[in-house]
Formats: structure tokens, C-alpha cells, sequence
């Protein structure tokens, strides 16, 4: 009896081939990958020059107290409705829609009041609205 022991050899695995393929595959999708930016919104930004422009120098505004009245200079509107409003804006601005408007509303105003004088403004045709603030260092 022969009882000689067989040595086996450890069967060899050769990762050359699959590091080829990797790379190949690195190398296509790097080649046939486009990256484009669907995000962007396609705007043309306005230029501005150094010159001082002509400043409007009067302001209208626009007060709207807690209770949601609503003050053209010194003087009240009659009522709160939006057709009111746009009457009485629309006798102090005339035709001229550069006018600018800032309304001042009183921290407490109801909401409803500040829009109802944004559409007021929006209807006539006014387009510079500005909503004043206070710091909170002002107080």
C-alpha cells in the first residue's frame, strides 16, 4: 500500500481580468456621464453704475394701524374694503405707477389688512412696494 500523502495544490485565483473589467467600466461611465444643471433658472441679472440715480423724493405711505385701519399721509380711508382703498390710492398716486408705496403696519394689523393694501397697490399698477420694519435694537 502506497499511503504517501497527495499534495494538493491551492487552486489560484487570478484577479487581473476583473480588475481590467473594473476599470473598463470606471472609464465608460466616466466618458458617457454628462452632468448638466436642470436647477438653474436662466435670468439676466440688471447692471448697476456708480452714478446717483434720480431719487423719487415723495414717498407715499401707506399706515395700517392694529385694528387694521388704513392712513394715506394724515388722512383715513372710509372703510376697510379694497375698492375703497384703490380709490383713495389711486387719488393721491393719479397715473404715475413709478410712484413708490411704503406701507407701515402696525406689528399687531391683520394680515388680511397688509394683503388687501398689496392688492390695492398691485391693481393700480404699482409695482415699488416697500413694507417698512423696526430693528430690534430701535426698541
Amino acid at each position: 500500500m502506497n499511503f504517501r500523502s497527495e499534495r494538493r495544490e491551492e487552486p489560484e485565483i487570478n484577479l487581473t481580468p476583473l480588475i481590467d473589467v473594473v476599470f473598463l467600466m470606471l472609464i465608460f461611465f466616466m466618458i458617457s456621464t454628462t452632468f448638466s444643471r436642470e436647477a438653474e433658472l436662466a435670468i439676466q441679472l440688471p447692471q448697476a453704475s456708480a452714478e446717483p440715480g434720480e431719487a423719487k423724493e415723495r414717498l407715499l405711505e401707506l399706515v395700517i394701524n392694529r385694528e387694521g385701519r388704513y392712513f394715506i399721509g394724515d388722512q383715513e380711508v372710509v372703510n376697510r374694503e379694497l375698492e375703497t382703498l384703490r380709490e383713495a390710492l389711486r387719488g393721491v398716486v393719479g397715473e404715475d405707477e413709478e410712484q413708490p408705496l411704503v406701507i407701515s403696519a402696525d406689528a399687531n394689523a391683520p394680515y388680511q389688512a397688509v394683503i388687501r393694501a398689496m392688492d390695492a397697490a398691485g391693481q393700480l399698477g404699482i409695482s415699488a412696494i416697500s413694507l417698512t420694519t423696526k430693528s430690534i435694537d430701535d426698541e
